[in-house]
């Protein structure tokens, strides 16, 4: 039996430049002793607060089918919290509940794309990008965002890529390059959206992990309330990866057709989880800073182990939970780079090849285990990287 075009070209086809990742699990399962730095994944699990007014709900009989859109408790808790931070005014009838963050970038191009419309994205880009596009039935088009520019995207480059196109994805903090989007970076994408009249679908999980600058959400900016669907998430901020619970926010007539798409599909996220979160979200920023405090400090260590060496090249680390290495100076690959370095030292890093083309000759690091395994793992990937570069030398 013939399967759709869709679901067999999600990948694109080709390698996907995760083999280094699955090299790395498969060498855990084996016995081996690998320090992980390539998937964002706390090693904090969820605050026993949170997971006790989760058994508590659960208990309490909060186990049937809740609300599609969301209780309305949580999305005015969402709302609560956008508008307080982007002074743009937000009520629960401009959020939905989704599970996760990924199935609301789902349902964002869903609500926006066409069978056969092309949606924008930027390379560097999360993994799931072009295949959720895919998945709704749409063309992924890549917009460069180039290391020589601090991989700031260029509204001139959005503009070449943008005659047909419907949407534009970004994602600021951003991940795999750490770099925060800036105001005037923002400010030109925005004019853009406008003129050519492409929504802007916004990627903002990582928005309580800024070490430099700011977090500007674009529905913020002139004019773009109405064509800005925004997609957040419980996971990065409160180390709820596992729960699933993320929203999407946007103009009310989007909502409401979004909350159709979860009755077709999803049927929303359970209600112990939902009470979870708003608890959670109730706690404020206290909790949000504790979550994204040891980042903050091994993106400090790393800066300091970088600063004694002047191979690896740092892409400004700015937000999120990774940095972006420039390794081209051993004369590797960033695939080739990532692969020697799990041979030799056992560290597991993701290739700037498994997030796209622009990142080609670099190394994404995660600030993902504890202070002192991350500082001996950079002392050791630094330490390798001049061994390459100076075995290139004498070759």
């Amino acid at each position: 039996m013939k399967l759709s075009h869709r679901i067999t070209h999600l990948t694109g086809g080709g390698s996907d430049g995760w083999d280094v990742f699955y090299r790395s699990r498969q060498m855990i399962s084996d016995g081996i002793d690998v320090t992980e730095l390539t998937i964002g994944e706390h090693d904090i699990r969820t605050a026993p607060s949170i997971l006790a007014t989760m058994d508590a709900a659960a208990r309490g009989g909060h186990t049937g089918y809740a609300s599609v859109p969301g209780i309305p408790s949580l999305r005015d808790q969402v709302a609560a919290r956008v508008q307080e931070r982007t002074g743009v005014l937000t009520t629960r009838d401009n959020v939905v509940i989704t599970p996760g963050g990924q199935a609301a970038l789902f349902a964002a191009h869903a609500a926006v794309c066409d069978a056969g419309d092309t949606a924008l994205y930027f390379d560097p880009y999360y993994a799931t990008y072009p295949g959720t596009i895919r998945g709704v039935g749409a063309t992924a088009r890549a917009v460069q965002a180039r290391a020589e520019n601090a991989f700031q995207p260029k509204a001139a480059d959005v503009d070449a890529a943008a005659e047909d196109a419907v949407s534009l994805l970004i994602n600021t903090p951003n991940n795999p390059t750490g770099v925060v989007y800036s105001q005037d970076t923002l400010k030109e994408i925005a004019e853009v959206c406008r003129r050519r009249d492409l929504w802007l679908i916004s990627d903002e999980v990582y928005d309580t992990q800024v070490w430099e600058g700011e977090h500007i959400s674009p529905r913020a900016l002139p004019a773009m309330a109405d064509r800005t669907l925004v997609v957040g998430s419980m996971s990065k901020s409160h180390a709820m990866t596992g729960s699933r619970c993320g929203w999407i926010v946007g103009p009310q007539e989007a909502v409401e057709h979004l909350i159709n798409l979860s009755t077709h599909t999803t049927y929303g996220v359970p209600g112990y989880i939902q009470d979870a979160a708003e608890y959670a979200l109730k706690q404020g920023c206290d909790l949000e800073q504790e979550i994204a405090a040891p980042f903050r400090t091994r993106r400090a260590v790393a800066q300091q182990i970088l600063a004694r060496q002047n191979l690896l090249g740092l892409v400004p680390a700015q937000g999120a939970m990774y940095l972006m290495l420039d390794v081209r100076a051993t004369g590797m690959t960033g695939e080739e780079f990532a692969n020697a370095l799990l041979d030799a030292h056992r560290i597991a890093v993701m290739p700037g090849e498994s997030f796209g083309q622009a990142a080609t000759g670099h190394i994404r690091v995660a600030l993902t285990v504890d202070d002192t395994k991350f500082a001996a793992a950079m002392e050791k990937l630094c330490d390798f990287a001049a061994q390459c570069a100076a075995m290139r030398r004498t070759a």
